[in-house]
């Protein structure tokens, strides 16, 4: 069995087109049956403010599947710590035999979840986009911000946070990186302004009103990966022409569609909501023009895990022969 670190797996393993196309595989291949994914497992331990996410995916005919552990405990600052971490192990598909630890402290999976973002703007966004808008300053605000980079250059970058101090070393830091013009901007004006705008915070309140929506706009939220979190106002999804998520039974529990749901403004059955493997699949289409209005609610999936650590390993393993 191999054993990975943390700084073996970033010297392999970055956000580019390679991982991208390889977690929209796993997508299109979820929309089409072949994918086994079983529900989320979580596990809270409120007096350590902490929790506990298990998820796995098996697509058939793979010699390998992933099951990734990662736990948030956001205490461990005060402790010296960071309050993520984790590590993916992956299976042999034949004889269950574990193939790989990898140790990745939730790196992979902030990779994957960008690639997931990415796949959702080259299907949901228009094909110019002039100024992107960022809600949050976090590891995901970067790294979403890079990956819709790679799929709609745009010029100019609206971000929104909290706290002074981090919005401005986001904009240093993100403005050399993309080489462009980066800006601080209320919340109502990210959204007014941009033309596509991605959330990444783990908000409990909603941030984004409806009417702060407008034509052309494309909209993911990533934060809510729990019934507690909310980035979105509900009525936000009224005034979506194209509602996508990545599973929309999952989606329905802990994302932002469980919270539309429970107010009554979105339906199971709303013909506007698919899942992003029926994009990636060709099933039905994302955008259609540029006046349409289309949201995408990420949670992630146990198949992003298993598409990213099975890269991750043939790469790795790669380093370790050559």
């Amino acid at each position: 069995m191999f054993l990975f670190n943390e700084d073996e797996i970033r010297g392999c393993v970055c956000l580019n087109h390679s991982a991208i196309e390889q977690v929209e595989e796993g997508f299109t291949q979820l929309s089409q049956g072949q994918v086994v994914l079983p529900p989320m497992m979580r596990i809270d331990i409120p007096e350590h403010h902490g929790e506990v996410d298990v998820k796995t995916a098996y697509m058939k005919g793979l010699d390998t599947f992933a099951i990734k552990v990662s736990s948030g405990f956001f205490d461990n600052k005060a402790l010296g710590l960071p309050s993520l971490s984790g590590m993916m192990i992956l299976l042999h598909s034949v004889t269950g035999v574990p193939e790989a630890v990898l140790m990745d402290n939730g790196y992979l999976t902030d990779i994957r979840t960008a690639c997931a973002g990415a796949i959702a703007a080259k299907y949901l966004a228009k094909a110019h986009v002039e100024i992107a808008g960022v809600i949050g300053t976090g590891v995901q605000a970067r790294l979403q911000m890079e990956a819709l980079h790679m799929m709609r250059p745009f010029k100019r970058l609206l971000v929104y946070g909290r706290r002074a101090e981090a919005v401005d070393a986001y904009i240093g830091e993100m403005s050399a990186k993309l080489g462009i013009a980066c800006e601080a901007a209320p919340a109502e004006e990210v959204v007014r302004q941009s033309d596509v705008v991605v959330t990444t915070t783990p908000s409990r309140e909603p941030i984004v009103q409806r009417e702060w929506l407008h034509e052309g706009l494309h909209l993911t939220a990533m934060g809510a990966d729990t019934e507690l979190k909310q980035e979105l106002d509900a009525e936000v999804f009224r005034k979506a022409d194209r509602i996508v998520c990545d599973v929309k039974a999952q989606c329905l529990k802990y994302g932002e569609l469980h919270h539309a749901s429970d107010h009554g403004v979105l339906q199971n059955e709303d013909a506007r909501m698919v899942e992003l493997g029926e994009l990636t699949a060709k099933a039905v289409p994302g955008r259609e023009n540029d006046q349409q209005i289309t949201l995408c609610d990420l949670t992630g999936t146990g198949v992003q895990d298993t598409a990213i650590a099975r890269y991750a390993f043939e790469r790795l393993v790669k380093m370790k022969t050559v």
